[in-house]
């Protein structure tokens, strides 16, 4: 569903999977200025908006997802993840429950397939899936709304209805000022920044949408063993990129060390208007972190978001820490 913001002036067109909405409305540094200020807002309502409504939500979403929801407080954002029987991603949930309904927003495209699934789990629970997405709109910027998430750079997520989509007193910022502030803070964005091989280990997702302290739901297993055992195949990591290049590396670009042997792939690449060009990238755990690397033939230096160590060793030094407490 294209946005009616598309039509306003200055308003140009993002790349797939963001056809629907702005890239940017003619200032796309200043937009991410006002954006990361507070003064503006990201017109984001082609991502899918899900309800789950009846007393038994929060106890039968935690029999399924990644997080521990059973005695979510109303109103306490978090996320999810829907995990393959192997531990792979499928969906990233951003989610928060206000008393009566759990309100979700997730990638665009995914909803259907999210709510049908969910639909086809309910069995004899009393719970009702409803896909939203006409109906309402994210947005990321001050304001009101139906659910909100605390978000990138210190901005605010919100659920509206559609018609709030309307310009009001705020500026409009395009995706690319989201995008930019997003990957300066390291957050992957499932689809970019994940392939349908990636576990949660590798995008940096435990804690933010993993508890490793809950029962059992599916992928679990897969979680278990690399937190115990470490050695996730593959690390995130954000590349700052070379500024004298006129081009931004593509997604799915692969990332190489010298000699042009492929470590990895890119995912989202934007412009930053303090870093510069930034990337974020998927690649081998065993690559060294202080490798020179090639994005898309863009040289490139990483910053480590998730450690080739993360697993095993962090739960070794989290009893080490404990141990030494007392």
């Amino acid at each position: 569903m294209e946005s009616p913001l598309l039509q306003s002036r200055g308003a140009v067109a993002a790349d797939a999977p963001d056809q629907e909405i702005a890239a940017h409305y003619g200032e796309p540094m200043h937009e991410q200025r006002a954006l990361e200020a507070g003064e503006a807002f990201v017109d984001r309502s082609n991502r899918g908006v899900i309800r789950v409504d009846g007393p038994d939500r929060l106890r039968w979403l935690h029999s399924l997802v990644s997080q521990h929801l059973e005695g979510l407080r109303p109103n306490e954002p978090t996320q999810a993840l829907l995990l393959s029987p192997n531990g792979h991603i499928e969906h990233h949930m951003h989610l928060v429950d206000d008393g009566e309904a759990v309100w979700m927003h997730v990638e665009p495209g995914t909803a259907p397939e999210l709510a049908g699934f969910l639909d086809r789990m309910r069995f004899m629970l009393r719970v009702e899936v409803h896909d939203l997405s006409g109906e309402y709109a994210v947005v990321t910027g001050p304001g009101e709304g139906v659910a909100t998430f605390p978000d990138v750079a210190g901005a605010v997520t919100r659920i509206v209805p559609r018609a709030g989509l309307a310009p009001g007193d705020l500026r409009p910022a395009g995706i690319w000022a989201y995008e930019a502030l997003r990957i300066a803070a390291h957050v992957p964005r499932f689809g970019l920044d994940t392939d349908h091989r990636t576990i949660p280990h590798e995008a940096g997702l435990i804690g933010t949408a993993v508890h490793l302290n809950k029962g059992c739901y599916r992928g679990q297993e897969t979680v278990a063993r690399v937190h115990n055992l470490g050695r996730p195949p593959r690390r995130l990591v954000m590349l700052h990129l070379d500024g004298s290049v006129d081009r931004l590396p593509a997604h799915g670009d692969p990332v190489e060390i010298p000699g042009g042997r492929a470590v990895g792939f890119v995912g989202s690449a934007a412009r930053h208007h303090e870093l510069g060009p930034v990337a974020l990238a998927l690649v081998k755990r065993n690559v060294p972190v202080d490798a020179d690397l090639l994005a898309g033939g863009v040289a490139a230096a990483q910053e480590v978001v998730v450690s080739p160590d993360t697993g095993a060793n962090a739960q070794i030094d989290l009893r080490r820490t404990a141990a030494n407490r007392a």
